[in-house]
């Protein structure tokens, strides 16, 4: 009785071992049909025609306007300030005075070096008569006599050279060309030296803006080349310019290795001849205004009338690059090509492509991660295109 109870219980273990075993594969098969994908993901395209164009390589970078033509104006000798004609802010004319010394500390100066000048010349002559009373004195006492000469001429030409810089200087200060004083440093009454500066001009039609290129980019930039400038606040309007400065070393922050570069806005006679066109620059110009934020694009290099061609349809494979190119038929050919320059848009194609071309741009996972079928095609699975034409793994040159 005991052994036929124990059969039992065993038969009974098995029998659930069994069961959970068949419970689990049952629960495995239906996990894996729930995540199997019923089919491939769909192929993606789009056709693109090869078309004439111009294509531009540029560099950008930001930073703000500041004015690029600005003027120390100094004093041309020492004397008290008479009179402050201009403020800060002030606009002026080239020509303009701007300020004036007191002139009676000048004109005694003047006076004073003229009758320098006289005394020099007196010198001179006594010196002189001097020397030709010595004819038949000893050697040593006409050697003398000489030097005595040579110095009164030397004394002579000093003198005539001050009187002649003071009466060249002026006890006003002129404005060299138009623009707005930004700064006054001195007021009416104040004792001033020669060299003082008074105020600093600034030019309010030239501008310039430093902007930071990368150390990747930097060999492409030169002194002298084209840019264009465009400001945040100005809408709709570019404004032609030119590098100036390109900065020796670098400016490092966070392990970042940039370099400075200056591009300056171009002046009016610089931006067109024609009175219509300078008019036009005027009036564009006049918006600017020192501080404002601006994008700067250095252009690096450029090509007009090439074919171009979206940079999507085109892959590279050991060093050569390919095309998908769309008969009318519908059939599709894998060609080689060579390119030129290119930007985040379009690449240059200087053989291999005509104008009016089709062109297949792959998208979707397959398009994308670009992988390559058996044959070299780009769709592994395949696909059907207009007019249709069938694309095979393998088909093409």
């Amino acid at each position: 009785m005991k052994v036929n109870a124990m059969k039992a219980l065993m038969k009974k273990r098995v029998s659930k071992i069994v069961l959970a075993v068949v419970l689990c594969g049952v629960g495995a098969f239906l996990l894996i049909s729930v995540f199997k994908p019923d089919s491939a993901p769909a192929l993606q395209y789009q056709i693109a025609t090869v078309q004439g164009g111009n294509l531009t390589i540029e560099i950008t970078g930001s930073g703000n306007l500041a004015l690029s033509s600005t003027e120390d104006l100094t004093f041309e000798m020492a004397g008290t300030v008479q009179e402050m004609l201009v403020g800060e802010g002030d606009s002026v004319e080239e020509g303009q005075v701007l300020a004036r010394l007191d002139t009676s500390e000048w004109e005694s100066e003047l006076t004073t070096l003229e009758l320098n000048v006289l005394q020099g010349k007196i010198n001179l002559e006594n010196a002189e008569l001097s020397l030709e009373r010595a004819e038949g004195d000893d050697s040593e006492d006409r050697y003398i006599k000489k030097l005595q000469v040579k110095l009164a001429q030397g004394r002579l030409e000093e003198a005539k050279k001050a009187l002649e810089e003071a009466s060249e200087a002026s006890p006003e200060v002129v404005a060299p060309f138009s623009g707005f004083i930004t700064k006054v440093n001195i007021s009416g009454g104040d004792e001033v030296k020669k060299g003082t500066v008074a105020m600093t001009l600034a030019d309010p039609n030239k501008f310039e803006v430093d902007i930071l290129v990368s150390e990747m980019d930097i060999s492409q930039i030169e002194k002298g080349g084209t840019a264009t400038l465009q400001a945040d606040a100005i809408s709709g309007i570019s404004f032609p310019a030119k590098v100036t400065y390109i900065a020796p070393t670098a400016t490092i922050q966070s392990g970042v290795v940039n370099y400075k570069v200056t591009v300056e806005v171009e002046s009016l006679s610089e931006q067109g001849s024609s009175s219509t066109s300078q008019a036009a620059a005027t009036s564009q110009a006049s918006q600017l205004r020192g501080g404002l934020s601006v994008t700067v694009s250095i252009i690096v290099d450029q090509r007009t009338n090439v074919l171009l061609v979206p940079n999507g349809a085109i892959t590279t494979q050991g060093g050569q690059s390919y095309v998908l190119v769309l008969s009318p038929t519908g059939t599709i050919e894998r060609r080689t090509i060579k390119t030129g320059i290119t930007d985040d848009v379009n690449t240059e194609v200087t053989e291999g492509l005509s104008e009016g071309e089709k062109v297949v741009i792959p998208q979707g996972t397959t398009a994308t991660t670009q992988q390559e079928g058996p044959g070299g095609g780009m769709f592994p699975g395949g696909g059907t295109f207009p007019g249709g034409g069938t694309f095979t793994p393998g088909q093409g040159g």
